[in-house]
């Protein structure tokens, strides 16, 4: 079984925004779950105002491409797609919603990311997304 998410790759200085929702133990990136009828831009942007109270800009957003890892915190054999994308934001970056802390994390600090979130930061290193 194949959760189908979206996340927003955030750089800052080679490190990539990360956040911890209420009640894990790992990292994960921004985005989350479609809604019934949402496209990629749709959900994104809806799920990363609700998670950091920020406002994508739709004009720069652009996707990097698309990972799959076993879910993090679900039963057995379960796994995310996650289609992973940039883009520029307005506001200022702060936990909400579900999200009780977001950070930047280097390749280093792989090991405090869930399984799909470290593809996602092999991805975004591999790209140059991080140097």
């Amino acid at each position: 079984m194949d959760l189908d998410v979206v996340a927003w790759l955030h750089t800052v200085d080679g490190r990539l925004l990360a956040v911890r929702s209420r009640g894990r133990d790992l990292l994960y990136l921004p985005g989350g779950k479609r809604e019934p009828g949402e496209d990629d831009w749709s959900a994104l942007s809806r799920e990363v105002r609700e998670e950091l109270a920020v406002q994508l800009d739709e004009g720069s957003f652009r996707e990097v491409g698309v990972i799959r890892a076993p879910a993090h915190d679900q039963p057995a054999f379960t796994h995310v797609r996650m289609a992973c994308f940039t883009a520029a934001y307005q506001g200022d970056i702060l936990p909400a919603g579900e999200v009780d802390e977001y950070r930047y994390v280097a390749p280093a600090d792989r090991d405090l990311l869930a399984p799909a979130a470290r593809a996602a930061l092999d991805m975004a290193t591999a790209q140059g997304l991080l140097s």
